[in-house]
Order: C-alpha cells, then structure tokens, then sequence
C-alpha cells in the first residue's frame, strides 16, 4: 500500500482513506453492516490506515457503525478522521456537547484528525466569533484532538483567508480533473504547498462520475492499453501530486474496494500519455456545454419563477457527463415543478439584462426537452 509521509506532523497515512459516507445500504436505507465491515476489513488488511467519517454520514449512523468496527483493532493501527458538524454549534457549549457524543459513539478517547466540517465564508466567520476555534485547540492540547483541520466548500479567496488564519495541521478540499478552477481548485492546492500544510482530497472521482463514461471517452482511456479502471486515472491524477497525502474514496461494494486497491498497493503516477489523455478528456467534456451562462444573476428574479442560472446548470451538467443520475436530484427536487424551464412565460425580461446575450427563452425550451427526454440514463 502506497504510503505518505505529512512532514509537518511526522505521521506516515495510507494514500488511499477510506471514506465512510457511501456504505452499501440494505433495501431500508440502513447500513448493510456485514457487507460494510468486510469491506473495512479487507481494506484494513492492505493497509489502509485511514478512515474518514463525519457526524452527519448515513444518517448519523456512519460513526456508531465505524467506531462498533474500529474497536476490534490496535488503536495505534490506524488514524480515524471525523468532524464537527458546524451547523449544529449555536453557542461554545455545543462544541464539547457534540465532542463528547462522537466519542462515545466512536468508542475512542481521542480523535487523529478532527475538521470543522464543510467550512464556508458564512460558518467560518461564526466559528471565529463564537470561539470554536480557540475550544478546538484546548482540547488538541488535553490530547482529546491530535491534528486540527477543517474541509471546504467555497471560493478560492474565503479558503485563502480561512487557511491563512491559522497554522492548520492538515486541511481538506474537493479536487478532480474536471474541478480544477471549482472552489479551493488547484490555486487552492498550490497555496497548501506554499503554506505546507499536508491535503486531504475528497471527490476524486467527482461522486463517481469520472468513473463511467459513454463509448467515445471510454475509447480515449482504453487507447492506453491498460486494463486499469476508468476510476483509477482520476485517482492516480489526484495522488500524482506530491502534497497530497490522502486521497478519500467513499466505496459502495466489495468491487471497488479491490479496484482501489489495485490502484494504490502499487501506485504509479500518471505518465505524460496518461495526462495527455485525460487533458483530451476534459476538452472533450467541455465542449459538451450547452449554455454560456455564467451564473451573473442578472436575470434574476424571474418573474414566472424560473431558476434560470440553475436551469443551465442542470441541462450543462446533463450534456457533459451524459447522465440523468447526475442531475436528478437537482433537476426533481432543487429546482422542482416551480423552477423548471416549462415555467417560462417569454417575456424576455431576462434577456434585455443578460450580460452575454444569450438567448435564454430559446434556451431554456431546449433544457426542458432535453430534460423531459432522459436521453442519458447512464
């Protein structure tokens, strides 16, 4: 098993981790723990030494679960990885009163590597002014926390500020191929290197929808002659880069489990075929959008109800990847019968604002066909 040394903190991590928000569940929607625990257990026996789970995971079943199997081994032989769920934490007293119940149910003393759970601009400034942070590192010094750290969801310029605000232990962000201008991105990458704070990397395989492609993608990747998996590029060009020390998989089955471990107990970065290939890859993607839209919001409000920028987000998201599961739950419940396309009364009201004028009536006639259709079912 590929190894990573953080220097910064002298601890030696298995670059696979294994994420625990993507157990196999049984047809209740429960945790299919026989299964689940095999799974751990065959990862645990090749030596991944890192698990990730978070208050909320499985319906805050996920740390019960993971702490009930975790207790059969050596508490030196792995590093467990939870978070403070920011969203429940109204007052300081939270902070213990949270603490307190993730160790219980984790059955542990301590945790290794603790984060203020999907830190944005918004929460990171109630952490700072309710004094969360300052609790966080009294109890790092009790040896309750051994490595603080936070994970992020927001734009470059609040990570810059959150991860410049403090000499971090570790820090963890969301990067793929296709994301590398989202969010922290590799702007974000290039400042933990500055500011050599070691990175956990969760989305790898973007929620696994680098994973599976329709035939013309697929043809790129099997040009290179190689029985790897289509999954197994994207995490070898996440592990290729030398901060980063984790690379988190949420693994649904035994299969995947194997796959990954194939990747990682002989890992090879990516060679410049590979990444040339993958470069043709996103082109290819991209080229696949639809819309230009640029989520401006001009045109918003809508005065028939319509989530324009949301619309062209869907129907964009839709071409690129080929897949209606990637877009469903958006399309179905975020946007819902009120927001949909089909509301459009053609007033062109958003037109007359629209900062690359677009033709967005048109447009968006297109994007409920396309979606009514479910064309890509993949």
């Amino acid at each position: 098993m590929e190894k990573r040394i953080m220097e910064k903190l002298g601890v030696e991590t298995s670059l696979l981790g294994f994420g625990c928000m993507r157990f196999p569940v049984t047809a209740e929607g429960k945790i299919d723990e026989p299964l689940a625990e095999q799974m751990m257990q065959k990862a645990m026996e090749a030596g991944v030494n890192y698990f990730d789970t978070a208050y909320p995971y499985h319906n805050q079943e996920s740390e019960t679960f993971v702490g009930r199997v975790l207790s059969k081994y050596d508490r030196n032989s792995f590093y467990l990885a939870t978070k403070l769920p920011c969203w429940k934490i109204e007052k300081l007293e939270d902070v213990d009163t949270v603490f307190q119940e993730q160790l219980e149910k984790l059955r542990t003393d301590y945790i290794d590597f603790y984060l203020i759970h999907a830190l944005n601009k918004e929460r990171f400034d109630l952490m700072v002014k309710i004094g969360v942070i300052q609790r966080l590192e009294e109890l790092k010094a009790e040896g309750k926390i051994r490595y603080l750290g936070f994970s992020f969801h927001d734009k470059y310029e609040v990570f810059k500020e959150i991860l410049c605000y403090r000499d971090w232990d570790f820090c963890q962000i969301q990067l793929n191929y296709m994301d590398v201008n989202e969010q922290a991105g590799m702007k974000g990458y290039y400042l933990t290197e500055e500011k050599k704070v070691p990175l956990v990397i969760m989305e790898p395989v973007k929620g696994g929808s680098l994973a599976t492609f329709a035939d013309d993608i697929k043809a790129k990747f099997h040009s290179l002659g190689s029985e790897r998996s289509i999954a197994s590029y994207a995490l070898r060009w996440v592990g290729s880069l030398p901060n980063v020390k984790v690379v988190l998989s949420g693994m649904s089955d035994m299969e995947q489990v194997e796959d990954n471990l194939r990747t990682f107990e002989a890992f090879q970065p990516l060679s410049e075929q590979e990444h040339k290939v993958i470069e043709e890859v996103v082109d290819l993607i991209h080229s696949r959008v639809k819309s230009g839209c640029t989520a401006c919001r001009y045109c918003m409000p809508c005065p028939a109800g319509v989530d324009i920028p949301g619309n062209f987000k869907v129907w964009n998201t839709y071409h690129m990847y080929q897949k209606y599961s990637m877009v469903r739950h958006h399309w179905e419940n975020g946007l819902g019968e009120e927001k949909q396309a089909k509301n459009c009364v053609k007033c062109g009201k958003c037109e007359a604002v629209c900062p690359q004028k677009l033709h967005i009536r048109e447009d968006l006639a297109r994007v409920q066909e396309d979606l009514d259709k479910k064309e890509f079912i993949l």
